[in-house]
């Protein structure tokens, strides 16, 4: 009798100690619900985000960071960084291995270095510019018109020859038939706007747009239209960039009514 009891006693010992195991570890293993409210539900995802970099001429410098801002709000997350310069010295980066994401240029020819390279594709005009004499506010050396130029007692500052902006003065200088001998030859077209700020020279060519975003810093000579050059201005995605997608939803924001209008704003015509 007595080894019956102890046996029934050990028994529910066992019993006891095997549902407080259970208990203990089924506590302490989540469960499947636990589990998926805590992860990311099946088939959801962040928004993709990134940084592209846009190598863009320097007479877009107002107009792109205004883009880059209206862009930047319009895909929260995406960021926009910008490397302004001559378009040619920008094509050359670009073909050398450059990391950049959009090409932005003043002048077809700039993009075609780009596109025969393999570095981009499909480029689309977005934007055309005019050639207008920069004077300071005094207008120290009374320049009235483009052929005041030519005169020896002006000085006048113009791009390098590579450059946009330089191959447009020359194709105003060949319109109007006068030879402009200038006293210095700057990398880009905001170079050349500096220097008549500072009042180092009495005249500079630049573009419709430097004069007017230029305010009060400097007062424009109209050239005549049958004197005139222009350039237009194409853009695209560079082939290898790692943030494509952003890269060719930037160049779409370009091109669209909301780009447009920024770009008009400035003095742009449309290609």
């Amino acid at each position: 009798m007595r080894r019956a009891t102890l046996a029934i006693a050990a028994l529910a010992v066992a019993a006891v100690a095997g549902c407080s195991s259970s208990s203990s570890s089924s506590s302490s293993a989540p469960s499947a619900s636990s589990s998926s409210s805590s992860s990311p539900a099946a088939g959801s995802s962040a928004a993709a985000t990134g940084t592209i970099t846009v190598f863009a001429a320097s007479s877009l410098k107002e107009t792109f960071t205004t883009l880059g801002k209206q862009f930047e709000a319009a895909h929260p997350g995406d960021t926009v960084k910008f490397s302004f310069g001559a378009s040619s010295t920008l094509a050359t980066q670009i073909t050398d291995g450059a990391p950049a994401d959009v090409f932005a240029s003043a002048a077809p020819k700039n993009m075609e270095t780009v596109v025969s390279a393999g570095d981009a594709s499909s480029p689309q005009d977005f934007a055309k510019n005019t050639a207008e004499v920069a004077v300071p506010p005094s207008n120290p050396a009374n320049v009235t018109s483009v052929t005041d130029l030519a005169k020896s007692s002006v000085k006048v500052a113009l791009c390098q020859p590579q450059v946009p902006c330089g191959v447009v003065a020359a194709g105003v200088f060949k319109n109007a038939g006068i030879t402009v001998k200038p006293v210095t030859l700057q990398p880009d077209v905001k170079s050349v706007l500096t220097q008549v700020e500072l009042g180092n020279v009495d005249a500079g060519v630049v573009y419709v747009t430097d004069v007017k975003a230029a305010g009060s810093k400097v007062k424009g000579v109209t050239i005549p239209a049958n004197l005139n050059a222009s350039t237009l201005y194409p853009i695209a995605a560079i082939s290898s960039s790692k943030e494509l997608s952003i890269a060719q939803a930037f160049v779409a924001y370009v091109l669209s009514p909301a780009g447009q209008s920024v770009l008009s704003a400035a003095g742009f015509e449309k290609p």
